[in-house]
């Protein structure tokens, strides 16, 4: 053994666990938050459409899934930000809800 010893989650309330969060309560982290949330669901999308094929291809390999599973994420990825269906939106403008400094854009 190297006598290491394995990290420690700092106690709630001590000072090791006190970060700063001002980023936190604005509108265009809500927003990335949003976005994100929007490509998780659509690789969610992607990955059930590909699980009700009908049968097996001919080249079908553990690796050729791994690699269709890595385009799968970068494609919902664009297609959030690029195309989006607008559940991030409406997922992004209901949790501004409950917040008045994030409904709207800042003032410039």
């Amino acid at each position: 053994m190297s006598g290491v010893l394995p990290p420690q989650m700092p106690i709630i309330g001590s000072p090791a666990a006190q970060t700063d969060t001002s980023r936190l309560g604005s509108k265009a982290n809500l927003d990335d938050a949003a976005a994100k949330f929007e490509a998780i669901f659509i690789n969610m999308m992607l990955k059930s459409a590909r699980a009700a094929k009908l049968s097996d291809g001919l080249f079908d390999s553990s690796a050729l899934e791994q690699f269709r599973d890595l385009q799968d994420v970068r494609l919902s990825e664009t297609m959030a930000r690029h195309m989006p269906m607008g559940i991030g939106k409406a997922l992004g403008e209901f949790l501004a809800r409950g917040q008045p400094a994030l409904k709207g854009d800042p003032p410039e």
